[in-house]
Parts: C-alpha cells; sequence; structure tokens
C-alpha cells in the first residue's frame, strides 16, 4: 500500500543537506565548540530547512542533559495558581526548557513524594512548586531531592528557595489605601486558614492599621470563592460602622459587592472595596474594582530565573519578591458622612 505522507527528516538529510557528516550535524546539535561558524551556520539553515526536530531523549544520552524541569502545581482550578503555572510554563520555554507538570488535588506527604518521584524519572533537572497551601511548603522545606527545587508562592519566612509576590507588601499598600481616604473602621475577608498567602494578606491588613493607630475591624474567613465573599458581605452590611472592607481576593470580593448592593449599601457610597489579583473581569465590574496586581510574567520569570542557576550552580541575581501594585478603580471613596448631605 503506498501512501503520499513523507516521513520526518532524520540526521542524515540534514547531513546530506549541508554537506557534511553525520558526526558533524550531531556536534552541532550539542553544542560542540569546536564547529566552525560557516559550518554550524550551514547545518543549522538547514536543520530549518527540512524542520528537523532531534531527537532529545538520543541528545540525553550523550550529553547527560535532559533539558526538562518539572512543574508541580498544588492549586484547584483558582485564578493565581493557574495563572503562575502558566507564566512558568511560557517562561521555561523562553530559557529553552522543557517542562513536565504534575497536578495534586490534594497534597499529603505521600502525593507529593509520588510527584516528585515521578519526575525525577524522567530525568528533570530540576522542579519548581507552586505551593499556595502551609501543608505543601513545610512537606518540602530544607529536603534535598538531588536536583534544585524552587518554591513558587509560599512563606518566605520558612524557606529560601521561594519566590513570589510580596503578599504582605500587597494587602498593607490596599489596607494604606483606605486609611488615606478616611476610612476608620475596615473589616478583612480573609482566605482559607490553611493558604500561605491568606496568612500574608492578614498580617499586612493588621500592620497597616496598627501603623496608622487602628485597631482592626471585623475578620471574616472565606474559601476564595464568591459565594463565601457574597455570605461575608450578608454579615457586614448590618454593620454602619464598617466603611471599608478589604477582601483577600477579587472573587470574593464579587460576592461581597453584592451582598452589599442587595442590602441597599452599594459601593462606593456606603462602603469601600478592595481586592486582591486583579483578574481580567475586575475592571468590568459595577462599580469596577479597586484591586492589588501581581505581576504573575515576572513571578514565572524569575521562578525559572533562579531555577536556571540552581541548575548551572550560579549565584542568580534578582530579589525573591516581586512587588504588587494598587489598581484604583471606583469601588473606593472617602466614607460617606450623611450629616453632610442633611
Amino acid at each position: 500500500m503506498s501512501t503520499d505522507r513523507q516521513s520526518p527528516p532524520v540526521m542524515a538529510d540534514v547531513a546530506r543537506a549541508a554537506g557534511v557528516s553525520h558526526q558533524t550535524v550531531s556536534r552541532v546539535i550539542n553544542g560542540s565548540p569546536n564547529i566552525r561558524p560557516s559550518t554550524r551556520e550551514r547545518v543549522e539553515s538547514a536543520i530549518r530547512e527540512l524542520g528537523y526536530r532531534p531527537n532529545t531523549a538520543a541528545r540525553a544520552l550523550v550529553t547527560r542533559r535532559s533539558s526538562t524541569i518539572g512543574i508541580i502545581s498544588t492549586g484547584s482550578g483558582l485564578y493565581g495558581p493557574n495563572s503562575i503555572h502558566r507564566t512558568i510554563e511560557d517562561a521555561a520555554r523562553s530559557a529553552g526548557w522543557f517542562a513536565g507538570s504534575v497536578s495534586l488535588a490534594t497534597v499529603t506527604a505521600s502525593t507529593l513524594t509520588d510527584a516528585i518521584d515521578h519526575l525525577l524519572r524522567q530525568a528533570v533537572e530540576g522542579i519548581v512548586m507552586i505551593a499556595g497551601q502551609v501543608e505543601a511548603l513545610e512537606l518540602v522545606s530544607h529536603q534535598d531531592f538531588g536536583v534544585p527545587f524552587v518554591v513558587v508562592e509560599g512563606d518566605l519566612s520558612k524557606a529560601t528557595n521561594v519566590v513570589g509576590v510580596d503578599q504582605q507588601a500587597g494587602a498593607y499598600a490596599a489596607t494604606a489605601h483606605l486609611v488615606e481616604l478616611g476610612h476608620t473602621r475596615i473589616a478583612h475577608v480573609r482566605g482559607p486558614r490553611s493558604w500561605t498567602e491568606a496568612d500574608a494578606r492578614e498580617t499586612g491588613w493588621r500592620d497597616a492599621l496598627a501603623d496608622s493607630g487602628l485597631a482592626p475591624g471585623t475578620l471574616l474567613h472565606g474559601d476564595w470563592s464568591a459565594r463565601s465573599g457574597y455570605a461575608a458581605g450578608r454579615t457586614l452590611v448590618a454593620d454602619t460602622d464598617t466603611t471599608a472592607v478589604f477582601v483577600a481576593n477579587d472573587q470574593m470580593a464579587i460576592g461581597l459587592l453584592r451582598a452589599y448592593h442587595e442590602g441597599g449599601r452599594p459601593a462606593p457610597r456606603h462602603v469601600s472595596v478592595v481586592g486582591f489579583d486583579d483578574t481580567p473581569e475586575a475592571e468590568y465590574l459595577q462599580p469596577p474594582l479597586t484591586t492589588v496586581r501581581q505581576d504573575f510574567v515576572e513571578v514565572g520569570r524569575r521562578a525559572i530565573a533562579f531555577l536556571d542557576a540552581g541548575i548551572k550552580g550560579v549565584e542568580p541575581h534578582l530579589e525573591r519578591l516581586v512587588s504588587p501594585d494598587v489598581i484604583l478603580r471606583a469601588s473606593t471613596a472617602r466614607p460617606f458622612r450623611p450629616e453632610a448631605t442633611a
């Protein structure tokens, strides 16, 4: 039976097109320095024209390098972890790395060990773990896995190999913005107890209030969902002394805004609301949401830069923390004073 489909090009085809030996093509592919520039250019030109793709497994046998890293994700469909995962993969490709991923539905010593073992069997040269939950970071802190290991979005107080956004600084700036507007009773809807980011954002809220001589307002717990933010809003809307709320993520802020609207106290006239993340829909809410923007692209770039430095055995010349920005929109304003309109 005949077929019109052509077989993919092999190394011998590149050698013929470039007018060199099979061994010369192999040396060019494997980065040998002992190749004349003109010869290297002919081989690389032939590779491009033929669309040849080297056999990475065979190359690894020669170079003893897989050019592959592993990514372990411990999030569950949330905007932050998903965004970070995507930017890490993009940064890895830009730096010339292949990336293999393992996603964990639950984080235990057993599931994490299995994930790391799986990646090590693929001969990865380093591993990045997106560790939002406290237990994930505790399980990998100060362990030697035989390859460089970088944690993204973990607690910087518990490990030295952590890269991420300065969550505490972002929360501090968000709360300080509300204080500057004149709010003195500022509540906080935080994330789950098991998340390091929720802890850091609560700390930033508390520190900003303390530095302004203000007592903490009402503290409520959510689970990152709009539903939990709505429940928190139903509780807070009856407290007319609370004029501002810092919410630990945009999804919960969406629910809280609806609860206040339904309760007849819409933002920003009756309550100022600040979220965290700057999700794509934040600027299209009614009112548009003031929030803290995390530079996930820069987080991904720095995570790969730190991993790449670890693999090469050099010191990275980068800060581990990425500074966030408060994006001002219409959900925050000066406190409403009924007597001023009487």
